[in-house]
């Protein structure tokens, strides 16, 4: 099997959409932090997001949420959406990204990769078990990420 480090830049490097909410009822965000693995014989996606952002709360209430990857091209739309608020206006709009109904969920058309993801665990992280100076550097000010888990459902391209 031929392994490649490139996996590890989707995240990080390439960033992703953290999407939540359904219809017209949904929120976006930027991400650089998550992971894809297997937990309980199933494929998952893990994202973390902290309780302050706007789209935490459409993670609390609905049970399925989506995590796309985009082509370089759209890096400045990706950019927008991880500086600006939902509360604050749409965002979306502004961003020229056409979002795309799911049952149950929302991604968008210029996506290269869905993954369609149905929340089957949270937590909130705790400072308590983190690494010497990672609270000074990511909770100083602000409460610690919650993380949630996704069994991935499908995967669109």
């Amino acid at each position: 099997m031929k392994f490649s480090a490139e996996v590890f830049e989707l995240f990080d490097k390439d960033w992703a959409l953290l999407t939540a909410g359904s219809g017209a009822d949904f929120n976006t965000m930027t991400i650089a932090w998550g992971g894809l693995g297997t937990l309980w014989s199933k494929s998952v996606a893990t994202v973390y997001v902290k309780p302050i952002r706007y789209t935490h709360q459409f993670m609390e209430k609905n049970d399925y949420f989506t995590v796309s990857f985009y082509p370089e091209q759209y890096r400045r739309a990706l950019s927008l959406l991880g500086t600006l608020s939902g509360r604050d206006g749409d965002k979306v709009a502004k961003s020229g990204l056409t979002p795309r109904p799911l049952d149950g969920a929302v991604t968008f058309q210029e996506a290269s990769v869905t993954l369609l993801c149905r929340k089957i665990y949270r937590q909130d992280l705790d400072p308590a078990q983190m690494p010497a100076g990672v609270v000074d550097t990511y909770y100083r000010d602000e409460p610690a990420h919650t993380m949630y888990v996704g069994e991935v459902v499908d995967i669109l391209r």
